[in-house]
C-alpha cells in the first residue's frame, strides 16, 4: 500500500471523526445555550493534516453524524455550517505550517469569535427565541476559557503525541 493513499486518508479521516463525535457527545458539559469539550481537536488534527476543505467536510460528518446518532435537541443547519467554517479556518491557518501557541492565536481568535461568539450565538437566538443581547453574556464566557483550551491545547497535543504515532503520513513543516 502506498504511504499516503486515498484509503489510509479515509481511514484515518474516519476515526478523527469518531474520536470527535466521542469527545464532543461524552466528554464534554453541555447547557441549552453553551458546550465546552473537546471535539475541536480531531478538526483541528485535520486541518494540520489534510487542509481546509478535508477538516470542514470531516466535521460536518462529525455534526451531522453525531447528531443522527446520539441527538441532543433538534438539528439545525446553521450549527453544521459553523463546524465546516471553523474546519476551513483551521485547514488554512494550520496546513504545511508549523503548530505553535504563537501560530494557534489568529485561527483561534477567529474562530471564538466570529464563528462560536456571533454566528453561534445568532443561530441559538432563532432556535431559542431569545435575544442576542441576552445570549451574549455567557457566550462570552464560553468563548474566552475556550479560547485559551484550543490555544494550549492543539500546539499540545500535535507536538507531543500526534507526530509520535507511528506510522502516520505526515509533512512536518
Amino acid at each position: 500500500m502506498q504511504r499516503n493513499s486515498k484509503t489510509q486518508q479515509l481511514v484515518i479521516m474516519a476515526i478523527l471523526i469518531t474520536i470527535s463525535i466521542i469527545l464532543t457527545r461524552f466528554c464534554s458539559i453541555n447547557t441549552p445555550i453553551l458546550r465546552i469539550g473537546f471535539g475541536f481537536l480531531p478538526c483541528a488534527i485535520m486541518g494540520i493534516m489534510y487542509g481546509p476543505l478535508w477538516a470542514g467536510a470531516g466535521y460536518v460528518v462529525a455534526d451531522v453524524l453525531g447528531m443522527v446518532i446520539f441527538p441532543s435537541g433538534a438539528f439545525f443547519p446553521g450549527f453544521t455550517l459553523t463546524a465546516f467554517l471553523t474546519g476551513l479556518v483551521y485547514g488554512f491557518f494550520y496546513h504545511n505550517r508549523p503548530v505553535t501557541i504563537k501560530s494557534s492565536i489568529l485561527p483561534n481568535l477567529i474562530i471564538s469569535v466570529v464563528l462560536n461568539l456571533i454566528l453561534d450565538t445568532i443561530w441559538l437566538m432563532i432556535l431559542m427565541g431569545q435575544g442576542f443581547w441576552v445570549l451574549l453574556p455567557t457566550r462570552i464566557l464560553k468563548c474566552v476559557v475556550m479560547f485559551a483550551i484550543q490555544v494550549l491545547l492543539i500546539p499540545l497535543v500535535w507536538n507531543k503525541i500526534i507526530i509520535r504515532i507511528p506510522g502516520l503520513p505526515l509533512k512536518t513543516a
